[in-house]
């Protein structure tokens, strides 16, 4: 170095300063852009690929090693991002790009950097596959990199992954989707409806239709829309009454209209809102469905008028019908006085002395035979006219079927052992209670019976049973060898007068029995059916409501605290009589007397029999069911009063019906007493005592 030289240094000490500041500042700044350059090349959140100007990989960042599972060195200097992308998407692109630009373009990296080496900015949706096989959505912004010449020198791939966005891309279009669809089935239903539908805003103004709303009023859709839902009716005000109506109750139902179209055809139509809101229950205005009722109204006038027909009709024949009971009730009773001058007197006949020829006495069978015939039709007839005039009493009780069919047996055997005819009942001990009448049961079972019996073959059989055809239902059938019935007879059963073709035959008979039974199982709430083979048998069958077996002995608490005489030993025996049909009844009685030595019990199983011991027997009280077989309570009642043998005994009624108004009636016609079955057995010894007082009182003053 020159003297000159260093002393120009020295001279000048700034210039190199200054130099020195800028170098450093220089390198400070290429420090910081190689600082920032690495992070963004080793960010993760998203893949740097840098290529040479051929394509093959010189740069993979970390973000692109996340991503596609690949280290840097397995793809730097040997693949393409195009070996690493979906072949298919790469030949897709070529041939939109080929098509776009009309320059054929060779599938492979040359699709992905096209633009991009033609200074076109370009951002792309590609498939990126990972070293694992598995495929993601990126996003993909491509750049030249160009040195100070503006040569291409390689190329610049940021990929960012795209599934998330993807997905909720796909969830909104299947939500869309789903939207679509709902409109779609909400329109449908709409549109779908028989009924003109309407909504409005809470002013009233249309807001939608349906096609039926449309076709009502004759105006489009269009047309509708925006116009006052009052406009359509012949009475706005009433239509915009409706609309307030709607909006204050929340809801209207059958509001009759007059909807009036564009041509001016008028129809009535039924009109039913209610108040529609959106899902944050902000009121939106009113919902309404108008139905064309003009027809409807129509055939509700004409059913009215119909209805006043069949109203007038069924009292026509409600009259007509009692008229024709009461004339059989009448007659029937009426035809007995003669027949009975003709029975009596054909009997004296017979036994005359001298005794008539054998033609006479022929004759007189015959008289007999048709007379006795004639009377069961009478009484048989009598019997149809009570039950279709309903005025059958029933007395409700636990009946036991065991022991009804047991009465019946002692009636019906005679018959059965002149035909020949061999009867199985069921076992005795089976306790079978059904609640019913006693009485029509008995005459039901009499009937079938009588009639397996009558119409079966000689040396037949007739085989009884009874079984639960539901846990709370007896069936009784009787089941015969008989001819049978075939289908066309057999569904003309339970027809008045309808001997099913027997008229012909030796059995007489009139075709009403099974009517009547049929009636009075009905009554009794039950059911009665058949069925039937020919040459093999029929089966008859009727069903009741089973009830548990009623406790008929004392309890032991009951008979510790009954006062025990309740009439004064020492004084005299009185005598009290019960008619009741009911053996259970009776035992139970029986039992609650056996514990008063004082006391006398007399029984009597219908009511002539009961009036004839009453007659003879002077009982000083009596006791008496209500229903009996033959005549009834108050019947009895009316002719012990009326016979001054007797007029003066107290007679309790007993009866299982417990309604106020039978009880009201019962006391009205004279009673003493009023006392429902089951018996309580103090309450019934309370009665007893107080009717004994009673006619001790009376003796004390008649003495």
């Amino acid at each position: 170095m020159s003297t000159k030289a260093f002393d120009s240094d020295i001279t000048h000490p700034a210039a190199g300063a200054g130099e020195i500041v800028s170098e450093v500042r220089s390198e400070a700044t290429l420090l910081k852009a190689e600082a920032l350059q690495s992070a963004i090349f080793n960010s993760a959140n998203f893949s740097s690929i840098a290529t040479d100007a051929k394509g093959v990989i010189q740069i993979f960042n970390v973000g692109a090693e996340r991503m596609l599972g690949y280290t840097a060195a397995e793809v730097m200097n040997k693949v393409t991002p195009a070996d690493i992308s979906d072949p298919r998407e790469v030949i897709a692109r070529a041939k939109e790009l080929s098509a776009e630009i009309g320059t054929p373009i060779t599938p492979g990296f040359e699709a992905l950097v096209f633009k991009a080496s033609r200074g076109i900015e370009d951002i792309y949706e590609l498939t990126y596959i990972r070293k694992d096989g598995s495929r993601f959505p990126a996003v993909v912004s491509v750049t030249a990199l160009r040195d100070a010449q503006d040569a291409i020198i390689g190329y610049l791939l940021i990929g960012t992954d795209n599934t998330a966005r993807k997905q909720v891309e796909a969830e909104q279009k299947q939500l869309a989707q789903r939207l679509r669809d709902h409109q779609f089935y909400t329109r449908s239903l709409f549109e779908s409806n028989i009924d003109a539908l309407i909504t409005t805003d809470p002013s009233g103004i249309i807001t939608d239709v349906n096609k039926q709303m449309e076709a009502l009023t004759g105006c489009t859709r269009d047309e509708l829309i925006g116009a006052p839902f009052k406009s359509y009716f012949t009475d706005p005000d009433l239509a915009e009454e409706s609309i307030k109506l709607v909006l204050s109750e929340k809801k209207v139902t059958n509001y009759e209209l007059t909807a009036r179209a564009r041509d001016g055809k008028e129809t009535v139509v039924s009109y039913n809102a209610t108040t529609l809101y959106d899902r944050n229950r902000k009121l939106q205005g009113v919902f309404a469905a108008a139905r064309d009722v003009t027809e409807r109204n129509l055939l509700d006038k004409v059913l009215q008028e119909k209805n006043v027909e069949l109203k007038t009709a069924r009292s026509v024949a409600e009259k007509a019908n009692l008229a024709k009971s009461g004339f059989l009730s009448s007659m029937s009773h009426e035809l007995r006085s003669p027949l009975n001058a003709i029975l009596g007197f054909a009997q004296l006949m017979e036994s005359d002395s001298p005794p008539p020829t054998p033609a006479q006495k022929e004759s007189i069978e015959q008289i007999l035979r048709a007379g006795w015939h004639l009377l069961k039709l009478i009484d048989e007839i009598l019997d149809l006219a009570k039950v279709e005039a309903k005025q059958v009493p029933l007395s409700w009780e636990p009946v036991s079927l065991t022991e009804v069919m047991l009465e019946c047996q002692g009636m019906i055997e005679p018959q059965a052992q002149q035909r020949g005819i061999h009867m199985t009942y069921p076992q005795s001990g089976l306790p079978y209670y059904v609640l019913a009448d006693r009485t029509r049961v008995k005459q039901v079972l009499i009937n079938l019976f009588s009639n397996a019996i009558k119409y079966n073959r000689e040396q037949g059989t007739v085989e009884v049973k009874c079984t639960e055809s539901t846990p709370d239902r007896i069936r009784v059938s009787v089941k015969d060898t008989g001819a049978g019935l075939n289908p066309e007879h057999l569904a003309q059963l339970f027809q008045a007068f309808n001997r099913l073709g027997q008229e012909a035959g030796g059995e007489e008979g009139t075709g009403i029995g099974l009517v009547v039974a049929k009636q009075l199982v009905e009554l009794m709430g039950g059911v009665i059916g058949a069925e039937s083979t020919v040459g093999v048998g029929s089966v008859f069958w009727f069903e009741l409501n089973s009830v548990a077996e009623p406790h008929l002995s004392l309890e032991e608490d009951e008979g510790a605290v009954m006062p025990q005489p309740h009439v004064p030993h020492g004084e005299r025996l009185h005598t009290l009589l019960y008619v009741e049909d009911n053996p259970a009844n009776l035992k139970l009685v029986e039992q609650i007397i056996a514990r008063h030595p004082d006391i006398r019990l007399l029984t009597a199983v219908n009511g002539n029999s009961g009036i004839e011991i009453a007659r003879v027997s002077r009982p000083e009280v009596i006791l008496m069911d209500i229903n009996l077989p033959d005549i009834s309570g108050y019947e009895a009642l009316k002719i012990l009063r009326a016979d001054p043998a007797t007029t003066h005994i107290p007679i309790i009624a007993v009866s299982a019906n417990a309604m106020p108004h039978d009880i009201e009636r019962s006391m009205k016609a004279g009673f003493f007493r009023y006392l429902t079955k089951p018996i309580k057995v103090g309450e019934f010894m309370e009665a007893l005592d107080v009717a004994l007082k009673f006619v001790g009182q009376k003796g004390e003053q008649s003495g």
